[in-house]
């Protein structure tokens, strides 16, 4: 059946219109590799043999630029089912002008194949985390893609339910909506699993009950990708940092500060690592394992993206054992750090010796430490008006 509506598609364009049968396979071909194929052939079936002339009557008077839409997803014009009036009338009543429904069609012109009592759900769903109308109106114009994904509707109002239950606010739940909308695909069964998992790994590591609603919730707005892996992959990962003589409180001071990546990670790749990390710093196991807890950047990078920080910041002079008494610097990807490097030169602050922390941190944290390196070079060695202490 996968193979036969992409054939069938392509033979009714190419008896109605031949010199288009190229276009559309490139578009197809497109489409295949950039992971939409399967959402095509989603719309592929009950096509017509000519566009859908009323439908397309309709894109226009609302302005839409029907020219755009042929160009980019052609097929989309020979449905038999379209429903432009309605989904324009949806948008409009929840305060959309003519502009940013031409635009949403325009970005994703597929708004218009969703059944209007389906649209309507999702946009009570959608309103019951915005602050108003004119919120979720910029949050559609802004990922339409997020928005009209309707068949999973009734999974998303049990994890919207479920997120207000666990006390996430409704600013963090429309975020997550529009960010991370996978997550709300998810049965709310396989939701709730994770984080249980996650709410007994984090007492048995030795979390407080007091601080673990905190912490979960935090973990959730920082990386809420977690709930897409499986249960398995958390007590794999945390046994693995266990066995390799990681402390319950270091293994949770990485779960922490990694944001939850560390559940995104395999013990493969995270041996990989360790295992690159102890050859290149030639350190024993205790300190590399003080190194990790220091730096987590070591744990979840991989060999490859290690191996060319290291390399990048060796060819400008700096050596490896200032990279491990700094190793937070290799967070920085290379065109950071070289940036960073550059800028701190141009005032006559070289790094060849001595500490790299001025490399470090954020960019705000950066810009601060720069500020206070250029006050303090332009600073002059002799104040004129300080007085003088002279002995008598």
């Amino acid at each position: 059946m996968t193979h036969t509506a992409p054939k069938l598609f392509v033979t009714t364009l190419t008896r109605s219109r031949p010199c288009f049968i190229l276009f559309s396979l490139l578009t197809l071909q497109k489409q295949r590799k950039n992971g939409n194929f399967l959402q095509h052939l989603k719309y592929a079936t009950g096509v017509t043999q000519e566009e859908n002339k009323a439908a397309v009557e309709d894109l226009a008077k609302l302005c839409v630029d029907v020219n755009k839409i042929r160009r980019v997803k052609p097929w989309l014009l020979f449905r038999k089912m379209m429903y432009v009036k309605e989904t324009a009338k949806i948008l409009q009543e929840i305060g959309a002008d003519e502009t940013s429904v031409a635009h949403i069609f325009e970005c994703y012109p597929e708004a218009i194949l969703c059944c209007p009592r389906d649209i309507s759900c999702q946009r009570d769903l959608w309103l019951s985390v915005c602050k108003n109308e004119k919120q979720l109106v910029e949050l559609i114009k802004r990922f339409p893609d997020a928005f009209f994904t309707v068949e999973h509707y009734e999974n998303q109002k049990a994890n919207v339910r479920f997120f207000k239950d666990l006390g996430l606010k409704n600013i963090v739940i429309s975020r997550l909506l529009i960010s991370a909308s996978n997550i709300f695909h998810n049965p709310v069964a396989k939701n709730k699993e994770m984080i249980e998992t996650l709410h007994s790994s984090y007492l048995r590591l030795g979390g407080s009950q007091e601080n673990m609603k905190k912490w979960l919730l935090k973990l959730l707005c920082q990386n809420p990708f977690i709930l897409l892996h499986t249960t398995s992959s958390v007590k794999e990962n945390l046994d693995f940092l266990q066995k390799n003589k990681f402390t319950d409180s270091e293994v949770l001071s990485l779960m922490s500060k990694l944001k939850g990546f560390i559940i995104q990670l395999n013990p493969s790749t995270m041996q990989n690592s360790l295992f690159f990390s102890k050859n290149i710093f030639k350190c024993t196991d205790q300190e590399l394992k003080e190194l990790i807890i220091k730096c987590p950047a070591l744990l979840y990078y991989s060999v490859p993206v290690l191996e060319k920080r290291i390399e990048e910041l060796l060819k400008v002079g700096i050596s490896i054992d200032q990279i491990k008494d700094t190793p937070a610097v290799l967070e920085l990807s290379a065109e950071i750090v070289q940036y960073r490097i550059k800028k701190l030169d141009s005032i006559g602050f070289h790094l060849k010796s001595g500490t790299l922390e001025y490399l470090s941190g954020t960019k705000k944290e950066f810009e601060a430490t720069y500020g206070k390196v250029q006050e303090k070079k332009e600073r002059p060695l002799f104040n004129p008006v300080a007085p003088l202490n002279v002995e008598d």
